[in-house]
């Protein structure tokens, strides 16, 4: 089988994207339903409500591509960062389907991938991450970033997928 059954019921080919088969219907909902760090956090922290907050940290003008930051994770689900460092067919998968997505919703792809301003906005928030939701580390992290002065109280699923889809229709509307 080449295709995902998606949450509203599409069928979805991660390998093969197409824009008409995106839904961000979808998207909010699979996001809000993954945990951050592969599960590896003190308690359940979703990538929607990990987007939600990159988009607020982001520059107004890339404030929608740090929502869709990791709306491909939605088809693909994510791979740690060591893991995927090594795996380099998964990422050109990734940045194929992150291409379409962000097409379909009206932003380009740049040539290095994200646009620098949500890397950065998206490391504060691993900082503040790591800072409030994971144990004490045993080295070093070697982030190049400060954490976020508030501290995080993380959401449910149900309000993740919610200020998900709060967040995109209020960016949409800029």
């Amino acid at each position: 089988m080449d295709w995902i059954q998606t949450y509203t019921g599409r069928q979805f080919f991660p390998l093969n994207p197409r824009a008409g088969d995106i839904d961000i219907a979808d998207i909010a909902h699979a996001l809000s339903l993954q945990c951050r760090f592969n599960g590896h956090c003190r308690c359940f922290y979703s990538v929607a409500e990990h987007s939600v907050r990159v988009s607020q940290v982001a520059p107004a003008k890339h404030a929608l591509w740090g929502l869709l930051h990791d709306a491909a994770e939605a088809y693909l689900t994510d791979l740690p960062r060591p893991v995927k460092s090594q795996l380099p067919w998964f990422s050109e998968q990734e940045d194929k389907l992150l291409d379409v997505l962000m097409r379909h919703f009206g932003l380009t792809m740049p040539p290095e991938g994200m646009p620098t301003e949500v890397k950065m906005a998206d490391d504060t928030l691993l900082a503040t991450e790591a800072r409030d939701l994971m144990a004490t580390p045993p080295a070093p992290w070697k982030l190049n970033a400060t954490p976020l002065p508030d501290r995080i109280e993380p959401w449910t699923a149900e309000v993740a997928e919610q200020r998900f889809l709060e967040r995109f229709a209020q960016l949409r509307k800029r």
